[in-house]
């Protein structure tokens, strides 16, 4: 969410990953195969690790970490500092192109910005001159190129996260300075992709859970431009139980009734823990909540104070999604429960 930090994308991607590569490393494994079988679809497990090259190498020690799960979905972010960056320039890419390419059943989930300094902390104001330039066709050129080149890398089929947490306060891509305006904003950009030959985009609109901003039904394009309907959500207010944050307005509840009536599958691109600290009775209701609603994916923001496996604050949590993910509880046989003090080491 915009009022948390951001994620490692931004001037101080350096230091923050640096962090994860002291708390996360260490291990090594192949991974397995592990889908989600249940109710006829299967759902593809992804975390956000790192968003250069450095987060599809630490997907395989996840998997082992997993009990050999499979992470199908690979998950990584744009910079949204320069318009160069938004056009996919970031070397990474080729990265994880190759990773998405070597299994013809993964999902390559990319999120894309809106605007350009993307975390300036604009007046309302200015952005809304940024959403109209955007509404006008202006930045047409820059997504058309990100298009080419995400074709070119043999992705034409990735999952954009396009302008994630519209609803939200912080963001320079925001939608409640003009709310109509930047809808018009998101069916050019899509325009744009979609354009480009060879492509097979689906385009996720993923709000904040709750109302923010600004109610994130007063953002939705439309459902010619939208392909999935995701939601961004971590344990913090609005919605101080479990209970709350799937009843509250524009709650976990609302995003799948909204995604229904309009014919569109579901999905969590960012979710995990925050202000409830180590909580594992959110940990296990919110898996157990993807597992009964079966989203296309999930992508769990993996370091701290967020996540299980690059974190060590979190030990009780860690347990629980280890134990509800793995493999071997897919097979129904724990053979190894899992213990606070071998969280982060090979089983």
């Amino acid at each position: 969410m915009s009022r948390r930090r951001r994620r490692l994308v931004g001037a101080c991607a350096g230091t923050l990953a640096a962090g994860i590569l002291a708390t996360g490393g260490g291990l090594t494994a192949a991974p397995r195969e592990l889908s989600d079988r249940g109710g006829g679809r299967e759902i593809a497990v992804g975390a956000y690790l790192h968003y250069g090259s450095p987060g599809v190498e630490r997907m395989r020690d996840l998997s082992r970490w997993l009990r050999g799960t499979e992470l199908r979905a690979g998950h990584t972010y744009l910079p949204g500092d320069t318009w160069s960056n938004i056009e996919g320039a970031p070397d990474s890419l080729r990265t994880w192109a190759r990773w998405r390419t070597a299994r013809a059943d993964r999902l390559f989930v990319l999120n894309v910005p809106m605007q350009a300094n993307n975390e300036a902390h604009l007046s309302d104001g200015r952005v809304a001159e940024l959403i109209r330039a955007g509404a006008r066709g202006e930045r047409d050129h820059h997504f058309r190129r990100l298009a080419e080149r995400l074709v070119a890398l043999g992705v034409p089929d990735t999952v954009i996260v396009l302008g994630w947490e519209m609803n939200g306060f912080d963001y320079t891509h925001r939608c409640r300075p003009d709310p109509e305006g930047w809808k018009t904003y998101w069916r050019r950009v899509v325009a744009a992709m979609r354009a480009v030959e060879g492509q097979r985009f689906r385009f996720d609109f993923a709000p904040n859970r709750g109302a923010d901003a600004i109610a994130w039904t007063r953002c939705y394009p439309g459902d010619d431009v939208v392909d999935i309907v995701g939601m961004d959500s971590y344990d913090q207010p609005p919605g101080e139980t479990f209970e709350e944050q799937v009843s509250q307005p524009y709650g976990l509840r609302q995003q799948v009734e909204f995604a229904r009536a309009h014919g569109k599958r579901i999905s969590y691109p960012e979710w995990g823990l925050f202000r409830g600290g180590d909580n594992p009775a959110y940990m296990r209701a919110m898996l157990t909540w993807i597992a009964e609603h079966r989203p296309l994916y999930h992508s769990i923001t993996d370091y701290c104070p967020h996540g299980v496996w690059q974190c060590t604050e979190n030990p009780r949590s860690a347990r629980v999604f280890r134990d509800f993910l793995s493999a071997e509880h897919d097979r129904g046989a724990r053979r190894r429960p899992s213990t606070a003090s071998g969280l982060l080491t090979p089983p």
